[in-house]
C-alpha cells in the first residue's frame, strides 16, 4: 500500500487543513501495510500554488512554512517521505503525457475549476484549468493506491482514476487505479463565522490558524454563530453550527460526539464553547511548542527535505522510463 498526499503553499494553514488532512495523516502513518520503501509519501505541492495569483518573494517561506506545520503536527520523517513537489521535474513531464489521453470534457466538468474561475476572473489560466491532471502526476508517478483528502479534492482522484484507466488501456498496464480516503466525520470543516461555508482564510475570523496565539482563539470560538436555542445537539440540517463546533471539538479532543453532548446536556452555548476553546487551546501549543524546536534547527529540515527528495526521484525516475517505453518514446 502507497499513500500519498499534499497540500499547497498558499498561505498559513488553519484547523480545518488540520483535522481535514494532516491528522488524518499522522493517523495513516502508523498503517502496518505501508510501502517500506517510502512509508507515506507527503508533498508540498508548490506547482499548484502558481496557479492563483501569489507573491514570489513570500513563496519560499510559505513551502517552508507548510513542511514545518507538517513535522510539528506528528509527520515522521524516518517513517515518511517529505518532499517538495517542484524539486521532482517528473512530475510535470508526466501531467504534459497525461493530458494526452486526457479528454477536455473531463476537465470542463470539473466544479473546482468553476468556482476558482469565478473567482478569479482576472487571471484564469490554462494551469488553472489542467490543475487535475499535474495532481493526477502526482498521484501516478508513485503507483499510490490510497489518497486522503478532504472532499473538494475527492473529484480530482476520480478523474485520476479514470485517466490511470485510459492510460493503462492505450498503452498496457502501469498504473494502479487510487482510491480516495475521506474521514468519515471531519472531512469538510466549515467557517466559524458561516457554517454553510468551507473554513477558508479568506474569512480570518472564522478561521483558527494553526499559529493563532490563545487569546485570538477563545476570542474566535467565543465569538462563532451558534444556531436558535440552547441545545449542544449534533444535527447537521437544523443546527449547522453547533453540529460543526462539535466535529472540531470531537477531533481534538477525541472524545466521541455522543460524550460531549451528554457532557453539555443541560448547559448552554457559553460552556460549551469555554469548553471547546480549553481543548483547541491546549492542542495547539503542543503544535506551536514543537514548531518552534524545528524552525531553531533549519538543517535538520534541509536535510529531511534532501532525503525526502532523494526517495521520491528514486521512484518517479523509474517510472518515467517506464511510461516514455510504453508511450514509444526514446
Amino acid at each position: 500500500m502507497r499513500i500519498l498526499s499534499g497540500i499547497q503553499p498558499t498561505g498559513e494553514l488553519h484547523i480545518g487543513n488540520y483535522l481535514g488532512a494532516i491528522k488524518q495523516w499522522v493517523e495513516l502513518q502508523k498503517a502496518k501495510s505501508l510501502d517500506k520503501e517510502t512509508g507515506c509519501i507527503f508533498m508540498v505541492v508548490d506547482l499548484h500554488s502558481l496557479t492563483v495569483a501569489y507573491d514570489p518573494k513570500q513563496m519560499q517561506k510559505r513551502i517552508l512554512d507548510v513542511v514545518l506545520d507538517y513535522l510539528a503536527a506528528g509527520i515522521d520523517p524516518k517513517q515518511n517521505t517529505i518532499f517538495i513537489q517542484s524539486q521532482i521535474k517528473e512530475h510535470a513531464e508526466l501531467a504534459w503525457l497525461l493530458q494526452t489521453v486526457t479528454p477536455m470534457g473531463e476537465l470542463e466538468r470539473m466544479t473546482q475549476y468553476k468556482d476558482k474561475s469565478g473567482e478569479n476572473k482576472d487571471n484564469i489560466n490554462a494551469g488553472l484549468f489542467a490543475y487535475p491532471v499535474l495532481m493526477a502526476a502526482d498521484i501516478l508517478l508513485y503507483k499510490t493506491t490510497i489518497v486522503p483528502v478532504g472532499d473538494d479534492q475527492a473529484q480530482h482522484v476520480e478523474l485520476t482514476r479514470e485517466i490511470a484507466r485510459k492510460f493503462n488501456n492505450k498503452f498496457g498496464q502501469t498504473f494502479p487505479e487510487p482510491k480516495t480516503q475521506l474521514r468519515k466525520i471531519g472531512a469538510r470543516i466549515m467557517s466559524l463565522a458561516d457554517p454553510l461555508q468551507k473554513m477558508s482564510k479568506s474569512i480570518a475570523q472564522g478561521c483558527i490558524f494553526l499559529n493563532d496565539s490563545e487569546e485570538k482563539i477563545r476570542e474566535k470560538i467565543k465569538t462563532a454563530v451558534t444556531d436558535s436555542g440552547k441545545e449542544v445537539k449534533f444535527d447537521e440540517t437544523n443546527k449547522p453550527a453547533i453540529s460543526n463546533l462539535l466535529t472540531i471539538y470531537h477531533l481534538f479532543s477525541e472524545k466521541s460526539i455522543e460524550k460531549i453532548e451528554k457532557e453539555y446536556e443541560g448547559k448552554g452555548y457559553g460552556d460549551f464553547k469555554s469548553g471547546l476553546a480549553d481543548v483547541v487551546v491546549e492542542k495547539l501549543k503542543e503544535f506551536q511548542e514543537k514548531r518552534k524546536e524545528f524552525e531553531k534547527n533549519p538543517e535538520l529540515v534541509k536535510e529531511i527535505l534532501a532525503q525526502g527528495a532523494k526517495k521520491a526521484q528514486k521512484i518517479a525516475t523509474e517510472t518515467m522510463d517506464e511510461v516514455k517505453t510504453k508511450m514509444g518514446l526514446i
